[in-house]
């Protein structure tokens, strides 16, 4: 005995909802990309309480981040140069995975997270993560609209 063939109608429903869906997942990708980014932007603002410098060929100065607190800005490079990405692949048998990030451009980005035998580490990575992850959880638990 052979299986019944679904009606062209259900299957065409069917396909449409499947569009309508990966269409939402890779909104929230993108969402979820941005509530990263936003965060990043959060993390990496504001007062610092480490060492007072001059800045180089200025008369100002600034305040350098304390070991422990995020990265104090200089001349911005670390808080600006930074790209992003959602990676989604669907697969209709099984679940569908996505992955949103950010990432650094900076060169010495790593340096600062992780510090050096010279300077001590000034993390943020977490920081970025734990100050998004709220967002990312209301994104992540929305309904999906048909």
């Amino acid at each position: 005995m052979t299986p019944a063939k679904a009606p062209e109608g259900v299957k065409e429903a069917v396909k449409n909802t499947v569009k309508s869906i990966n269409r939402q997942v890779r909104s929230r990708g993108t969402r979820v990309k941005n509530a990263l980014r936003n965060a990043e932007l959060e993390v990496l603002r504001g007062k610092r309480s480490g060492r007072k410098y001059r800045k180089p060929n200025s008369k100002r100065r600034y305040t350098a981040s304390a070991p422990g607190e995020p990265p104090a800005r200089r001349i911005g490079a670390l808080r600006l140069n930074w790209t992003g990405g959602v990676e989604v692949s669907a697969n209709l048998l099984e679940s569908t995975k996505v992955i949103a990030y950010i990432e650094s451009q900076t060169p010495y980005a790593g340096y600062l997270e992780n510090g050096t035998s010279k300077i001590a580490a000034r993390p943020y990575v977490d920081r970025i993560k734990e100050k998004a992850q709220p967002e990312v959880d209301r994104i992540m638990s929305e309904d999906y609209s048909q």
